[in-house]
């Protein structure tokens, strides 16, 4: 049967493909992907439109001279086809879908008048030509003779010449009559280099290859041959990941240490800043001679040409994202991901505050119910920051000897349940100033993956990946215990609380069960294709989702269907949660995005 999608109301996050930021040619919207998706944003209020069409990550984005199309490739896991998808701009819909390539997308370029495609297959696969009116594939050849292929740019003069590079550069011309491409390799002499990006001047006499070795290597396309490489001595840090040449001459040069540089085009002389990541993508905006700059830490910079200084415009997680809390206000909700808490606002995806702990991984927060507190880390350490202004209030040590796994805050903020790596459950007294160790629950064999506490601070459950759920009363006595064939992730209290659900490993399996007895009452089908991530329950008790693998489903608690469903994303769901009004909910991924739905 048919069932309605959840709608899609914002996205945080920037995934750092390769020249994945692109700027529209009518300036009025940013382009680039996210997961499965490739994003459109206005760049006066931040409105977001979304292109759908991937099953996976998207792996590059081009955006065709006129600004007419748009072109996406994707990344597979192996044996499976990697699609290039042509999108019509102003209709928001797929112009044509290409399938030849074998399990990931490399780039993709569009010809100077829109007539063809060239896209680039991943290590082993070739390059192949595209005729975007007709969809249908022109030729294909082997990319590189050395090495494998990483990016491609077609001539500004004309829809047949483009150029390649990776471990070996070569020049392409294209030979319609007899559906051929025809490859001629740039000589280098005894400099050999692989190139991560190029760019052709503006009369496609010269071609600028940045290297992973940090130089610039200037080509003479119609010799082919190498004119000059520099700087001899002070070469870029990292690598260079993004290279564009400006109609002076200069160049603007980021690096993969997050230097980004307005480069001489005479001897070399620059103008640096550093920013707090790689650079991958360079966008120009109109804007007074302005920059958009993308970086591996899903930052959004604009740079001006005045003073040659970066403001940031938005920011993102750029790894996995572990766990998310909304406190009961709902106005805002935080985000944990490697040694960061990050504080958005709900209404307007911005950041408002980030806490942070160099080289410990967090793994969980919750907040404290009267709002005043953050509870977090995984350290083995239990941290307690002021959601104000993020200074420190308390810090639990050896709370756990393996880290905390999992937290909850009572209702009266007076107690803390924790579990830990080891297995254990601990149960902890919050005091002015201090904390108090109320007892240790060494019951589970493996770690501690969920915690709930009954409303009125009298009961609390435990989930594991030992396969068991247990119920305990505060006073520290085990009341009940639920054993399945799975490894449990996530467990909710019913609204009246005389009932769990719980979900784990077992795809097959959503479990109701009575708290007085621990016995099954109902077993639903979750997931055809993973795990059940995650679950949470509405504060009505009618609904709850579930995060299985790359999709979002909303289910009618009573009746056990769904209700609806979130487009499928590029990584698996790592977390989700409902707001207190019902009416946002919010989940986060493993490639850092957070998707929040109607």
């Amino acid at each position: 049967r048919s069932i309605p999608e959840l709608e899609l109301q914002a996205v945080i996050g920037f995934n750092h493909v390769p020249f994945g930021l692109k700027l529209h040619p009518d300036k009025k919207y940013l382009i680039y992907p996210l997961g499965s998706l490739v994003i459109l944003k206005r760049t006066d209020d931040g409105k977001q439109e979304f292109l759908h069409g991937h099953s996976n990550n998207v792996s590059c984005v081009s955006l065709s001279k006129s600004g007419v199309y748009i072109a996406s490739g994707q990344a597979n896991v192996v044996a499976v086809k990697a699609p290039v998808i042509i999108w019509n701009y102003a209709a928001r819909a797929i112009h044509g879908q290409l399938l030849l390539h074998k399990v990931k997308v490399e780039a993709v370029a569009f010809s100077p008048n829109d007539k063809h495609l060239v896209s680039l297959g991943g290590q082993d696969d070739g390059i192949v030509v595209w005729n975007v009116e007709t969809k249908q594939a022109i030729c294909k050849s082997s990319a590189s003779t050395y090495g494998y292929c990483l990016t491609v740019e077609f001539f500004h003069t004309s829809d047949n010449i483009f150029a390649s590079a990776g471990g070996t550069l070569r020049i392409w011309e294209l030979d319609l009559t007899n559906r051929r491409i025809w490859p001629t390799d740039c000589r280098t002499g005894k400099l050999k280099r692989t190139v991560k990006c190029l760019e052709v001047s503006v009369c496609d006499q010269y071609m600028f290859c940045g290297t992973t070795s940090g130089d610039v290597m200037k080509i003479n396309t119609r010799l082919k041959l190498l004119n000059n490489c520099g700087p001899a001595r002070a070469k870029f840090s990292g690598g260079i990941n993004v290279l564009k040449v400006l109609n002076s001459g200069d160049m603007i040069i980021g690096t993969g240490s997050g230097t980004l540089a307005l480069c001489s085009k005479n001897n070399f002389q620059t103008v640096e800043i550093e920013l707090e990541n790689g650079v991958t993508s360079v966008a120009f905006s109109d804007e007074g001679g302005q920059l958009l700059v993308g970086t591996e830490g899903a930052q959004m910079y604009r740079v001006s040409f005045e003073d040659f200084k970066a403001d940031l415009l938005c920011t993102g997680h750029r790894s996995t994202i572990h766990d998310i809390a909304i406190p009961a206000m709902s106005q805002v909700f935080a985000t944990c991901s490697e040694e960061e808490i990050r504080l958005w606002r709900v209404n307007k995806p911005k950041e408002l505050m980030r806490l942070s702990v160099p080289n410990v991984t967090c793994n969980t927060l919750c907040f404290m119910s009267d709002g005043h507190g953050i509870i977090s880390w995984s350290d083995g350490k239990i941290r307690m920051f002021d959601p104000k202004n993020g200074k420190p209030l308390l810090i639990m040590n050896n709370a756990h000897n393996m880290g905390v796994t999992t937290i909850a805050n009572s209702r009266d903020s007076k107690k803390i349940v924790s579990g830990g790596r080891e297995g254990q459950v601990r149960v902890w007294e919050l005091q002015p100033q201090s904390h108090h160790l109320l007892n240790t629950l060494a019951e589970h064999k493996e770690a501690v993956t969920c915690v709930k506490i009954k409303s009125d601070d009298s009961e609390c459950v435990t989930a594991s990946t030992d396969g068991t759920c247990i119920i305990w009363d505060l006073r520290f006595v085990s009341l009940q215990r639920v054993i399945a064939n799975t490894l449990f992730r996530s467990v909710c209290y019913n609204l009246d609380e005389h009932q769990i659900i719980t979900s784990g490993t077992d795809r097959k399996q959503i479990t109701y069960w009575y708290v007085l007895d621990g016995s099954s009452i109902r077993e639903l089908e979750g997931s055809q294709s993973g795990a059940i991530n995650t679950m949470h329950i509405t504060t009505d008790g009618n609904h709850f989702v579930t995060g299985e693998d790359k999709q979002l489903k909303v289910w009618d608690y009573t009746l056990g269907d769904v209700t609806h469903v979130g487009m499928p994303l590029g990584a698996s769901i790592t977390s989700t949660k409902i707001c207190s009004s019902n009416n946002v909910l919010v989940c986060t991924t493993a490639d850092g995005g957070i998707w929040q739905w109607k």
